[in-house]
């Protein structure tokens, strides 16, 4: 049976590594009664949280790839994807945000808005999802969730609401006060299941009535009926609710929720407030790009129209390919016809499945709005699939470049053969996971997001292919640039008896301030036919993938054709694809050029009493530190670091702070070599190997 679209929620749950996420889904499972016992992502029974159904989840405690659930609260329908925190494995998190309607922003009530909050609130920017806040981890020393809100508003620019106060904070925190309600709300019972609503004890009582002023105050500016009911003392809890969950759609405010997962507290008036607050599918104006006019359409929210469904996320499993859909329009059934709008395939649903973790609940329909997975059809990642009626395709996701390198070597060819296998399900499941086999040596390169991404996907190839490998130290994605423009003027001429090849380009190549390559055709008087045009192109960008000082991919490049020559005869696309590359290789000799390195945003975190240690940590790895503060004894400090400096850098911090400060890090820009750098690696780079 399918669900009705006004009672769904598809909502994700992103933060800040460790600030609580996937603890908080095991606590919304269990009183939704999806799950009967609660487990924690370390617990001492050895289980491991719900989601985190990986074994290498489980043993490092944290979450490696997305996870999909669903359970149901108030008569809604609630699909959860669990997402990462660690910036490695940031995908994931893109492709979660590509097809939820809301999403739930954790934050600790102690650390507040940290490095990875940046990253997920631009993700949700990206994909303009609405979103409410859960400051977490009330009960810990030091919370301050007013704070947190200054934060928010601050840092983020965000306009968040707060609607509730907490009952006592760190040891004394025993619940919250409703400010929608003006109820006090404890969490009783053995796992706090029990949610006992009572009068705001006398002395918050006066705290408690300013802060629901303020609420009011902020969220009546975008409501006109919220305004008139204030000013006439009549401003109900449904017309609160009315008023958030309309600014809360058109990303006016966020409302803001406290508690504490881990002791139990808060979570369940966080079901309230998704089902109150965060839109349902067809509260989102979603559209698709016409496939015969390139035009943008409007996407139909309606069960009984055409079905039109994208796939975010491929996986193999034992039972073959498992594509997890998002239903954006019309009714899937089991047994139906499909087509794949990229290739024009059609298939037939054999078994369409909604997800728990790694479990699997047969259905046999799925509407509008929902996420569901099918299996055994072949298809990539970004695919949209349509009942064979509509010619639409979805947008896909944000794909960041892969920052980092290494070289891997199978111990046999039995592991050789297992290695072969892992890459290929590896690169399909994950955008960001590269592979090439090294043109000189012949050796296969894998490429990723991060030290720990690649060091996953190793540990994953031995133990779930049973390959033995070694790996070489990891490898900057240095890029190549111009540092000032240059002429070009090359005719390709080659006569073989019949038929010869003949084109002239004339132009310019010149350096750009940002993005890999641009062409830009001036050519007039039709010195070359139009038809020609897209060869030229072809034929520089095929250039660009080696450049002349390390052999790196070149970028910043923009190509500017403005003369040129064909003969009626001898020219084809063929020979101008080679006048385009013979010009590039006669002006790349004389050109100036420059290295780039990839610079990561690096936020360190630690005790005050290691401040200074921290500090020296970072200015000896080429560090340009942003900013610190200081809060409670912990110091963070936040720096732009090349990547080339940060190998190794978590045991050196381990080792200056006594193993209490931790790091994160993610891909900011890339920004040119220091000249005596970028002479060492020319020269390391020219030795025969």
């Amino acid at each position: 049976m399918a669900i009705e679209v006004a009672r769904l929620r598809n909502i994700g749950i992103s933060a800040h590594i460790d600030s609580g996420k996937t603890t908080l889904t095991e606590r919304i499972l269990y009183y939704a009664k999806r799950i009967h016992r609660m487990h924690e992502v370390k617990g001492a029974d050895g289980v491991g949280a719900t989601m985190d159904s990986m074994e290498l989840e489980r043993e490092r405690g944290i979450t490696i790839a997305s996870a999909a659930t669903h359970c149901g609260w108030k008569g809604c329908a609630i699909n959860i994807i669990d997402t990462p925190g660690h910036v490695d494995f940031t995908i994931e998190v893109e492709r979660a945000l590509r097809v939820l309607d809301g999403a739930v922003l954790v934050l600790c009530a102690v650390a507040g808005v940290q490095s990875q909050s940046l990253t997920v609130d631009r993700q949700m920017r990206r994909y303009a999802v609405p979103r409410i806040a859960f400051v977490n981890k009330c009960d810990r020393v030091g919370a301050d969730p007013h704070r947190v809100c200054r934060q928010l508003r601050e840092q983020l620019g965000l306009n968040p609401v707060l609607l509730q106060l907490p009952l006592g904070l760190e040891e004394q925190h025993a619940g919250v006060i409703d400010l929608v309600e003006m109820r006090a709300l404890r969490f009783e019972g053995r796992a706090g299941e029990a949610v006992q609503a009572g009068p705001i004890p006398a002395e918050l009582e006066a705290q408690a009535r300013r802060a629901r002023e303020e609420m009011l105050d902020l969220a009546s500016m975008f409501s006109d009926e919220l305004t008139e009911a204030v000013l006439s003392g009549e401003a109900g809890p449904e017309i609160i609710r009315r008023a958030l969950r309309q600014a809360t759609r058109e990303q006016k405010v966020m409302p803001v929720l406290l508690g504490s997962a881990y002791k139990n507290k808060g979570v369940q008036p966080l079901l309230d407030a998704v089902v109150d607050y965060l839109p349902a599918p067809d509260e989102i104006a979603h559209s698709a790009t016409d496939t015969r006019s390139e035009q943008s359409v409007p996407i139909d929210p309606r069960p009984d129209a055409p079905a039109l469904a994208l796939v975010f996320k491929i996986e193999d499993s034992r039972f073959g390919q498992l594509s997890y859909l998002r239903i954006y329009q019309g009714t899937l059934r089991r047994e139906d016809a499909i087509v794949n709008v990229r290739t024009g395939r059609r298939s037939r649903i054999g078994r369409l499945v909604r997800m728990h973790a790694d479990d699997m609940e047969q259905i046999t329909e799925a509407a509008v709005g929902d996420i569901v997975a099918i299996f055994g059809i072949d298809c990539n990642s970004g695919d949209t699939f349509t009942d064979g009626r509509l010619s639409l395709a979805m947008a896909s996701m944000h794909v960041p470049e892969p920052v980092i390198s290494l070289s891997v070597q199978p111990a046999d060819q039995r592991s050789a053969d297992s290695m072969s296998k892992a890459l290929r399900r590896f690169s399909r499941e994950d955008p960001t996971f590269r592979v090439r086999v090294d043109a000189e040596s012949g050796q296969t390169v894998i490429a990723g997001m991060g030290e720990l991404h690649l060091e996953v996907y190793l540990e994953r190839m031995r133990r779930e292919y049973g390959a033995g490998l070694s790996a070489s130290a990891p490898r900057v994605a240095y890029r190549e640039t111009l540092i000032r423009a240059l002429d070009f003027d090359y005719t390709h001429k080659k006569q073989t008896g019949g038929s010869g090849q003949y084109g002239r380009v004339r132009g310019r190549i010149e350096p750009m301030e940002e993005g890999d390559f641009d062409f830009v055709d001036q050519v007039t008087g039709g010195r070359i036919p139009k038809t020609y045009i897209p060869a030229v192109r072809k034929g520089f960008e095929s250039m660009l993938a080696e450049g002349p000082i390390l052999g790196a991919p070149m970028t910043r490049i923009r190509i500017r054709l403005q003369d040129g020559a064909f003969h009626e005869v001898d020219s084809s696309d063929l020979a101008f694809q080679e006048a385009a590359r013979g010009a590039w290789r006669k002006a790349i000799r004389r050109a100036d050029l420059q290295l780039l390195e990839p610079v990561m945003r690096v936020a360190v975190e630690g005790p005050a009493e290691h401040f200074g240690a921290m500090l020296s940590s970072l200015v000896q790895r080429r560090a340009v530190v942003l900013g610190s503060s200081e809060q409670h004894g912990q110091a963070r400090i936040q720096a732009e670091v090349p990547l080339a400096e940060m190998f190794g850098y978590s045991t050196v911090l381990r080792s200056a702070t006594e193993g209490k400060a931790e790091f994160s890090m993610e891909f900011d820009r890339y920004q040119p070599v220091p000249a005596s750098i970028a002479d060492e690696l020319a020269a390391r780079a020219a030795k025969p190997r």
